[in-house]
């Protein structure tokens, strides 16, 4: 048994990983802005990543960290440097003080071309935080992630249902269920993942050149029930200004943000194959088109979904 610290513990992914970590019968440490109601197997420790204090408490005494918490929508770019670069170098200045060694780093593909957006830049600030620090590291960089609980690709599926998708121009990506991504980050944290520090990883759900954007919406249309959703790919420029139309119309509760609508436009968001965790230590386990499946059916109980 390990005591895991863990950083967006509330969010999306920190979710999964806090469920996959208690049922594997590690003590868990969360980090949390806001109160948490009590649960066997976690401790919350109140605070943020502009805390000090609070990454003390969260990380002293650890035997890993996985740092999940970073911002996926800000306003500028001192939004995104904050979020991710600033708490990424502040977290591992608590864990060199506390003499906690062991970081699993929660990354993105984005960071690979940092010149797209202000969020890609700031990943990849991140990363250049985490490889500097001397301390025992292990990066993993997501691709688009879906699951019971997301928002972030809600309204896909929302549109799904009507029958027709808008998506950006032609390109492909890769995509990976929640749960298992949360399965390969507790296992980094686990003794005997040793081999895996230093180690720069890029996961998918085995797809070996990733979807077209129009596969990935077929897909999602065959989730909701509508087999022959037509997929509309729009122009770049067309895409930008729906971002700032949305921005204006939405403000903050805006998803497609003019930073976002900079980068779903690159070509290529495939996880790259000689970058894959080795298969002795994971592979992953949810085919996706039976995660698709079960994200329409949860989205459908909590009544986001029509029919």
């Amino acid at each position: 048994m390990s005591l895991l610290a863990i950083t967006g513990g509330t969010g999306f992914v920190g979710k999964a990983v806090l469920e996959r970590a208690v049922a594997a019968g590690h003590r868990v440490r969360a980090l949390a802005r806001r109160p948490q109601p009590d649960r066997e197997g976690i401790e919350w420790v109140a605070g943020s990543l502009e805390n000090s204090r609070a990454l003390d408490a969260l990380v002293r005494g650890s035997d890993a960290v996985i740092h999940i918490a970073g911002v996926v929508n800000a306003p500028d770019r001192a939004g995104f440097e904050a979020g991710n670069a600033t708490g990424t170098a502040a977290l591992t200045e608590a864990m060199l003080l506390s003499e906690t060694r062991r970081l699993v780093h929660v990354s993105s593909l984005a960071a690979r071309e940092p010149q797209l957006s202000d969020y890609g830049w700031s990943k990849a600030e991140a990363e250049r935080f985490v490889t500097t620090s001397g301390l025992d590291w292990t990066m993993v960089r997501p691709p688009a992630i879906f699951g019971p609980g997301d928002a972030e690709l809600l309204e896909l599926f929302q549109m799904a249902t009507y029958g027709v998708v808008l998506l950006p121009p032609g390109g492909r990506l890769s995509v990976i269920h929640v749960d298992d991504l949360a399965a390969l980050l507790v296992r980094l944290a686990e003794p005997g993942a040793d081999k895996s520090q230093g180690a720069t990883y890029e996961v998918d759900d085995d797809r070996p050149t990733g979807w077209t954007h129009g596969e990935f919406a077929r897909a999602i249309g065959h989730a909701v029930g509508r087999p022959r959703v037509r997929t509309l790919a729009m122009p770049s420029a067309l895409v930008r200004l729906g971002a700032r139309l949305d921005r204006r119309l939405r403000g903050d509760r805006a998803r497609l943000t003019p930073d976002r609508a900079a980068y779903f436009c690159h070509e290529d968001w495939v996880a790259n194959p000689t970058l894959k965790p080795p298969s002795a230590l994971w592979t992953p386990a949810i085919e996706t088109e039976r995660g698709l499946a079960a994200t329409a059916a949860a989205y459908r109980e909590k009544g986001l979904l029509r029919g």
